[in-house]
């Protein structure tokens, strides 16, 4: 009758619990009375020691299993060499869930025991399994247990006691199959994220200059080895060591790489370490040959190329795109289970964070058996690599890089976007940071540079909902007209450039820049910015309908796009809290704040018959409606063709470009403490759309800029925005 059990086994610790199945508590093996370790037992059945044996390797207590070898056993291999072994084979391949079935028992040697006392030499057959990091390993074999002087059963190791075809020269070894992480690519399958070469610089010790120093082996039991807390978690030996690399060479190299000496003398005395080991210092960028061409006056110093994660627009796309980096440990614990290692990379910013599970690669892994001369024997398990899926964008590189450089200067966001199918063409936040750095390792002086900016160069604006100045007012036109509060044609006359309901207002009063001619309606009122007829128009909505009309076009809500994005709100509160904070948000002041991607989309709907399509950024994602009918088609066309009067002969005739029909609406929020507040700084905004149905190139530009006050507040924005259309 066959007997079975289960070993539980920890590679690291070598500590585990047993879980068993079968006839025996073989945890009790382990110990005798008094607490011990385990030998062997006089009376003890072969297959019963086997079980024990194989609970003592998932148990990791190897130099207790050393005391059930038979005595030739031993003198093969000694106790330190058999514990490092199996230490090393079954910790390196991660072995748990050990599941031995016993067999067939028989004698070994076919030699009839003389009485019913005398025992003989047994074969005991068996079948094993085991979960490894490359997955199962079963093998059936057997175990040959001899008969000692005291008549007790000892068993007759080998290496076959590991792996049958393990023989003593050879070695078991544990191979990473790495597999490619997935390219990020805009629309025309030019890259944005993928594989490049960078510069590896390290040190050869064999070839670096050494102070005289007197060679002395230092004391053993004074040496003791430890964990340095370094990227590559390498043990070093805290010991002075017999020569002394010349602190010259190491303070150079250090102020180079803007590294400590302290931190590059470790990795030089890693245990690992020998004269022709080449010990990497840092990855450096290809481009970076003034520093390079410094490293290598430094004796000792190589630099070889290396495969690293490359965004190839660096600044321009980084708050688009984001950045790998090494997982950390905290990281490893929760992911471990979805194939995570301790080298793996994983997505911290941006598109390659929020397409982890699309883009990254899941390694693959074998065991083998190699010979003495490194020939492979046998594959005892293999796990494929899985590499990642590559993503294709709506981005425009193009578009996304002139955004970029048109606004490099200034604390700014950008959107582009084709108005009629809702794909996203450039994202931009400035000033920004270059996504390679993180890959490559940044500085200390740069992270500290860009962390005390006080432009907020990390800071990711097209997330962020803001104040949106008069933009807000082409949303307050259509929802009055849509409604039939107000119909388009209305004069509501004209209140100069200083306007309050009534006296119930106090001091308070509405102002706006310019007076025209004409009618004050709804054309009229946005063809010329008038504030006054939007704070009128707000108020004569009312609060309760106006606030759900905005509900109803998104406001409140979570933006439904694949990059995470901070909502449009009405206010703190969902709601007005008085009468001139209505007035206020009907022109985008108050506590009104919008998103610009959803604020793209909205406009959008003035060509797309008043639908507000779903913003998208995979390509392969397709057009689909967020909000049908957020508008009816004719009050769609009513407000496109007032914001085309906006570019052809109102406030943002700058923006007209000869032969092709723009709309657009300037916008300059001001952010106050309070009314009285005279330091208060300026938000310029300007929205600019193709309105011809026909245009074969439609786009909608949205751009935000922060500081304007006192640089033509919108009209700073204006002229840039204009040139992306020119260039179209």
């Amino acid at each position: 009758m066959s007997k079975k059990f289960v070993i539980g086994l920890c590679a690291v610790s070598g500590i585990a619990a047993i879980a068993v199945t079968g006839v025996l508590a073989y945890q009790s093996l382990f110990k005798n009375d008094t607490g011990n370790s385990p030998i062997a037992n006089k009376a003890a059945n072969p297959d019963e020691l086997l079980q024990q044996y194989f609970s003592g390797i998932g148990n990791g207590q190897y130099e207790e299993l050393y005391e059930m070898l038979s005595e030739q056993s031993q003198k093969g291999i000694s106790k330190e060499d058999f514990v490092a072994k199996n230490k090393n084979i079954y910790g390196g391949i991660e072995a748990k869930n050990i599941t031995v079935t016993t067999g067939q028992i028989s004698d070994y040697d076919n030699h009839a025991a003389e009485s019913e006392s005398d025992i003989a030499n047994k074969i005991v057959e068996y079948d094993l399994r085991m979960d490894t990091v490359a997955g199962e390993i079963t093998y059936s074999w057997h175990a040959v247990f001899s008969v000692n002087e005291n008549k007790e059963y000892r068993m007759e190791w080998t290496p076959q006691s590991i792996f049958p075809s393990l023989a003593w020269d050879d070695k078991v070894r544990v191979n990473t199959l790495t597999a490619k992480r997935g390219c990020i690519y805009d629309r025309n399958w030019e890259l944005l994220a993928g594989p490049g070469i960078a510069s590896a610089v390290g040190f050869i010790p064999g070839k670096m200059r050494k102070e005289e120093a007197a060679s002395v082996d230092p004391d053993p039991a004074s040496v003791d080895e430890v964990s340095v807390p370094d990227a590559d978690d390498t043990p070093v030996l805290e010991s002075t060591p017999a020569t002394i690399y010349h602190a010259e060479d190491i303070a150079k190299t250090a102020e180079l790489l803007e590294m400590t000496p302290e931190n590059i003398i470790k990795k030089l005395n890693a245990s690992y370490v020998k004269d022709d080991t080449f010990v990497l210092l840092q990855t450096v960028a290809k481009k970076d040959y003034e520093l390079k061409e410094a490293l290598l006056t430094v004796p000792g110093i190589l630099i070889s190329d290396t495969s690293v994660r490359y965004y190839p627009l660096g600044e321009k796309a980084s708050h688009l795109v984001g950045y790998i980096q090494n997982i950390h440990a905290e990281e490893l614990e929760v992911l471990r289970g979805q194939g995570y290692h301790r080298n793996s990379v994983l997505g911290k910013a941006g598109l390659e964070k929020i397409y982890e599970d699309q883009l990254r690669a899941t390694d693959g892994c074998e065991i083998i058996i190699v010979d003495g001369n490194g020939n492979q024997k046998e594959t005892l398990a293999r796990k494929e690599n899985v590499n990642g899926k590559d993503i294709t964008l709506t981005i425009d590189a193009q578009i996304q890089s002139q955004l970029y450089d048109l606004f490099c200067q200034d604390k700014s966001c950008s959107v582009a976007m084709n108005p009629r199918t809702g794909e996203v063409l450039a994202l931009v936040s400035t000033p920004a940071y270059d996504a390679n750095d993180f890959v490559l390792g940044m500085p200390m002086s740069k992270w500290t540079a860009l962390n005390e900016d006080t432009s907020l160069p990390f800071f990711n604006r097209f997330k962020a909902a803001l104040c949106p100045g008069s933009t807000m007012k082409a949303i307050t036109a259509a929802i009055a007209v849509d409604t039939g509060i107000i119909p388009p044609d209305e004069d509501f006359g004209h209140s100069g450039l200083k306007w309050r309901k009534d006296e119930s207002w106090g001091g308070y009063y509405i102002t706006t820049t310019m007076e025209y001619e004409g009618p004050a309606n709804i054309r009229n009122a946005l063809k010329f910015s008038d504030n006054i007829y939007f704070a009128k128009a707000a108020t004569r909505i009312g609060a309760d309908r106006f606030a759900k009309e905005l509900i109803k076009i998104g406001f409140e809500e979570r933006i439904p796009f694949e990059y995470g994005l901070y909502s449009s709100i009405v206010s703190t509160t969902e709601t007005f809290q008085s009468e001139i904070q209505l007035a206020d948000s009907g022109f985008g002041q108050g506590e009104i704040l919008t998103n610009p991607i959803h604020l793209a989309a909205i406009y959008a709907s003035f060509v797309n018959d008043g639908n507000i399509l779903q913003p998208y950024l995979m390509l392969e994602k397709g057009q689909a409606v967020w909000k049908e009918h957020a508008f009816s088609a004719e009050t769609a066309r009513i407000i496109r063709e007032d914001l085309i009067q906006v570019i052809e002969s109102g406030s943002a005739t700058d923006a007209k470009i000869q032969g092709r029909i723009l709309g657009g609406k300037t916008g300059t929020a001001e952010i106050k403490q309070s009314k009285d507040d005279k330091t208060g700084t300026e938000l310029g905004w300007f929205v600019a759309f193709t309105a011809d149905e026909y245009d074969a190139h439609p786009l909608i530009v949205i751009s935000m800029v922060e500081d304007v006050k006192g640089r033509g507040s919108s009209h700073y924005v204006v002229p840039k925005v204009r040139t992306v259309f020119e260039g179209d």
